[in-house]
């Protein structure tokens, strides 16, 4: 007998009781229900913000458009090409009658910008009191400390500021000479002479606090009599660092032409650099390492060097003899050697005390190092001998202000010993200081 398999019917295989499809429909009727919802508030909403954006006063609106142009002070206005009115359009919402106003530029608060003003091919054209002189010298003075600002963004305001001629602030520069007066007093104290630094006198060096020099009767016969330069004794100087930035800048004339001149560390002023840096040359500081390392201690190559200071004309030569134990006898040196040679040329020794209180009133502008440059140190004597001053050659960075590569100095590329100064602190007080109107550093070609 034929035995049938039996199979077992589930009764509610035909129905779906809440099952897979009756849940996906469910689910897109809600999401159909959330977006009706959704669009009625936005369109509610938007309606009642254009409602209270276009409530101005029954008058209609406009706006100057066109180009941004630059007044004869230098002001930025806009130009007056017609009044450009807004486009309107009427709603009537709740059967109330409303003006419904598209966003004039004026209305609309937009996140300021700082504008491009830089000019490649600029001839300092705009009055240094301009309006945008003014607005540009702003942007720097905001910069309170290096830190605050991105090495390209401060490259971009300093590019931006040479649109506008440089001028002296006459209270600004007196104020700070005053500083410089009360905590350094250089026309009495930059050099170690017979009058501040009576025989006898024991001398304290500048790093070796610990180490006294006596100022024996022949070290007192090396020393000048008093200082010889005075107060504001110049009316222009240039001081000359040694910076890749002045390299093809063709500021040689302008520089000969101030009525003196500073340079530092007897570098190369002849025919191949001339035309950017000058000859003339007024004072020349020596490091003693330079003679140390190049000349031998000027144990046998005195010749030599009495030769590459003949570069330098009758220009006087001062080197740091008290800035530790180590100088003093290479600094003696080299007066011993121009006496041997009878050379007229002056010989100064900076003064141990002037240098210390010159690190520390940097020290409060922000410039902390363990040793400022030989060019900040002339700068700060240039202050308060000189009426006015320009600096060539200052610059503590890789890239020019237009983002081009240079060399570390303008005869190589040789860098410093690291940590040993703060070079880029140092040219940011010079730039704010351009922005003062206290001193005017030059960074581009001259004309």
């Amino acid at each position: 007998m034929l035995r049938r398999k039996m199979g077992y019917s589930d009764p509610s295989s035909g129905k779906d009781l809440l099952g897979s499809r009756s849940l996906c429909f469910i689910f897109i009727c809600a999401f159909g229900l959330v977006t009706l919802l959704q669009q009625i508030l936005y369109g509610k909403n938007y309606i009642k913000s254009a409602q209270q954006f276009s409530r101005l006063k029954g008058d209609e609106t406009g706006n100057w458009t066109g180009p941004v142009n630059f007044s004869d002070d230098g002001s930025l206005k806009p130009a007056r090409n017609g009044r450009k009115r807004c486009f309107r359009q009427n709603f009537q919402p709740d059967s109330q009658i409303s003006v419904i106003v598209t966003p004039c530029l004026a209305d609309i608060k937009k996140k300021k910008k700082r504008p491009q003003r830089y000019l490649e091919n600029y001839d300092g054209s705009f009055d240094y009191n301009s309006t945008a002189c003014r607005e540009l010298r702003q942007e720097i003075i905001d910069v309170k400390v290096l830190t605050m600002v991105k090495t390209s963004d401060l490259f971009e305001r300093w590019r931006n500021l040479q649109v506008c001629r440089w001028e002296q602030n006459k209270e600004e520069a007196s104020n700070f000479k005053m500083s410089l007066s009360r905590c350094c007093n250089a026309p009495n104290f930059l050099f170690t002479t017979k009058r501040n630094t009576p025989a006898g006198t024991k001398l304290r060096y500048e790093v070796d606090t610990s180490g006294i020099l006596p100022i024996t009767t022949e070290i007192f016969k090396m020393l000048p009599d008093d200082m010889p330069y005075s107060k504001s004794q110049f009316k222009k100087c240039a001081v000359i660092g040694n910076g890749g930035i002045i390299k093809n800048s063709k500021c040689g004339k302008e520089i000969d032409s101030a009525d003196f001149v500073f340079r530092c560390n007897i570098p190369p002023i002849n025919d191949k650099y001339s035309a950017d840096v000058g000859t003339k040359t007024d004072l020349v500081t020596i490091n003693p390492s330079i003679i140390t390392e190049r000349f031998q201690k000027l144990e046998k190559w005195r010749r030599p060097f009495y030769d590459v200071l003949q570069n330098y004309e009758n220009s006087s030569v001062v080197l740091p003899a008290f800035y530790n134990t180590r100088n003093t006898d290479v600094s003696f040196r080299v007066k011993y050697m121009l006496d041997d040679f009878d050379s007229q040329r002056g010989v100064f020794f900076f003064h141990p005390q002037y240098l210390l209180n010159v690190q520390r009133f940097w020290a409060v502008q922000g410039v902390r190092a363990k040793r400022l440059s030989s060019g900040l140190m002339l700068v700060t004597a240039a202050l308060e001998m000189c009426e006015e001053v320009h600096l060539y050659g200052f610059w503590a960075f890789p890239m020019n202000p237009s983002g081009i590569f240079i060399t570390h100095h303008y005869y190589d590329n040789v860098k410093p010993r690291p940590g040993f100064h703060a070079m880029p602190h140092e040219i940011f007080n010079f730039i704010h200081m351009h922005t003062r109107g206290i001193i005017n550093v030059h960074t581009g070609p001259c004309a």
